[in-house]
């Protein structure tokens, strides 16, 4: 390939991750809009998420049990969205051990522990952490604009931090992504914690501008480590991407894996600075 035909590719792949990604944006900006329409997209993510994390598993040898699981997923969700997961957490957590163990003795001997371990860990990771974003929009008044605030502090650190990366990344971050830098890390955390003092100030979060540089830095510190965890399972399965359903972005879990731990870091900051006053 040429240098002129190879800048021709990347900018193709550029301009398709952008439109991609701003179908994607105006989706789920335009779901937040009612507690309906925002639980369809998450378990849409979620699922989505679950099954790609099922397909690399399965390279590893064993795969999680995607009929328990997806099921396990989609309660706790909706379970979230009804404002009862406080209530059966204990009793779904529970059944999800229960099923996971008892369908993986349907299977073969070998990998009996490898199929329950990764089937818990892809409902607890993908299943309860996400739900935290239901538990955000169902809060009284506040509940649309903290999950808006949420997801563009998150949003923000990728942006910035891949921005950053590519221009001036030269120190590597991890061994587990190579192609993320200190450099980057450090700008996605600036620009979230800059944009949490920033949207502080708006009368729809009202709360003091030093509370917000807190949650955004807090959010940004999350939503990186959540994408190291998804790079850690991409390089264990030996894979580029988790899936191949959104183009240039690769797959559903590739693309809202900063999103998984950003929601429920999020929500913990709001409930240390006071503003969110129970912990589901």
């Amino acid at each position: 390939m040429t240098t002129a035909s190879g800048a021709e590719q990347r900018n193709h792949d550029l301009s398709r991750r952008a439109v991609t990604g701003v179908l994607m944006a105006a989706v789920v900006f335009a779901s937040v809009a009612t507690v309906p329409t925002f639980t369809v997209v998450v378990l849409i993510v979620t699922l989505g998420s679950l099954w790609e994390l099922a397909r690399m598993s399965e390279r590893n040898g064993q795969t999680l049990i995607f009929p328990v699981a997806a099921l396990a997923v989609g309660c706790y969700i909706v379970l979230a969205a009804l404002n009862l997961q406080h209530k059966y957490e204990k009793a779904l957590l529970a059944g999800t051990l229960l099923a996971s163990v008892a369908v993986s003795l349907l299977g073969s001997r070998q990998g009996f522990l490898a199929r329950s371990a990764y089937t818990l860990f892809g409902v607890i990771y993908i299943g309860w952490l996400s739900s935290y974003f239901l538990a955000l929009r169902n809060l009284p008044q506040v509940g649309t604009a903290y999950t808006i605030a949420a997801i563009v502090l998150i949003a923000l650190t990728d942006i910035f931090a891949m921005l950053v990366g590519v221009a001036i990344g030269r120190t590597p971050l991890s061994p587990i992504s190579p192609r993320k830098t200190w450099e980057g890390a450090i700008g996605g955390f600036v620009a979230s914690a800059a944009a949490g003092a920033s949207l502080a100030l708006l009368p729809q979060l009202g709360i003091p501008w030093w509370q917000g540089l807190f949650v955004g830095g807090v959010t940004s510190v999350a939503a990186q480590v959540g994408d190291l965890i998804e790079s850690a399972l991409k390089r264990d399965a030996k894979v580029k991407d988790a899936g191949t359903l959104l183009g240039g972005h690769g797959g559903i879990f590739d693309r809202f894996d900063s999103y998984i731990l950003g929601g429920i870091a999020f929500y913990g900051a709001m409930f240390v600075t006071g503003h969110i006053t129970s912990v589901r």
